[in-house]
């Protein structure tokens, strides 16, 4: 053939040798599909959570492949801290802890869990969120941003919550023994709604570790990583990280990886 065509049988061989194995247009495809993945989340993505999309979107692929993918093309997760709990000087009574760390459930609007988390901005300071979540999906169906720590602000994440999801009464609300959560105005708002009152031990942040887990990823996955100029850009970027991402993007490994949306919509056609 080299003869016919008047060839070097060098520049044959060479021309072979630059034939591209499947196996490698495979996995260059595949790191491409990763790296848009990667992006969409912001880069908080890790091995874990790229494999089950790819898997998803019918793309048979192992775990272990992920991940030597993902380490050539230098993709890798926002570096996450492992929580630590913080001790307090305070001296709060204790009160009934009524949920126990049971975290397990049978539908939407059983169990909720609360708590309240700083953010910063340079020009108008600390900045308070109040959250509430459901615990059967993981969804934050509730929530408050505020520039003041006050009582209003929980009284107004778990109105947020109520008028939105209108759960049954036997709902049990978990937080800790915070004064804004101890307080009598909140104390009302929870008995008005038919909700059960249940509180962590003091100094037991674990007693309510799902909704600690939550804030601790808003801070890994956005806060830490941004400087919100003041209360009106820091309230936008929450809004949008827990409407648009959280609630509805995500997927969550301790949910089978999938949203919170997902598995609260599944449970409202299935009911």
């Amino acid at each position: 053939m080299c003869e016919v065509l008047n060839i070097p049988r060098s520049t044959y061989y060479q021309s072979l040798n630059k034939i591209e194995p499947k196996r490698e247009i495979e996995n260059r495809q595949i790191t491409e599909r990763m790296k848009s993945i990667y992006k969409e989340s912001k880069r908080r993505y890790g091995a874990p959570k790229i494999h089950h999309q790819l898997i998803e979107e019918g793309i048979h692929i192992s775990l272990k492949r992920v991940q030597r993918l993902m380490k050539k093309a230098d993709i890798h997760s926002i570096v996450k801290k492992k929580f630590r709990p913080h001790g307090s000087n305070e001296r709060v009574e204790n009160r009934e802890n009524v949920l126990k760390r049971d975290f397990s459930t049978s539908s939407i609007n059983e169990k909720w869990v609360a708590d309240i988390t700083y953010v910063h901005t340079v020009k108008d300071g600390w900045c308070y969120l109040a959250s509430v979540m459901d615990l059967h999906s993981r969804k934050i169906v509730g929530y408050s941003f505020s520039r003041e720590m006050t009582t209003e602000i929980v009284i107004k994440a778990l109105e947020n919550a109520y008028v939105t999801q209108l759960p049954p009464e036997g709902l049990i609300l978990h937080t800790d023994l915070g004064s804004q959560y101890t307080s009598q105005a909140f104390t009302d708002h929870v008995k008005s709604y038919g909700i059960t009152h249940s509180f962590s031990k003091k100094g037991c942040p674990y007693d309510n570790a799902c909704i600690e887990s939550f804030h601790a990823i808003l801070k890994k996955e956005e806060v830490n990583h941004m400087q919100y100029l003041d209360y009106k850009a820091a309230n936008i970027a929450i809004f949008e990280f827990i409407e648009a991402w959280y609630n509805r993007k995500r997927k969550h490994s301790s949910i089978a990886y999938k949203t919170p949306q997902a598995i609260e919509d599944q449970f409202k056609v299935s009911a």
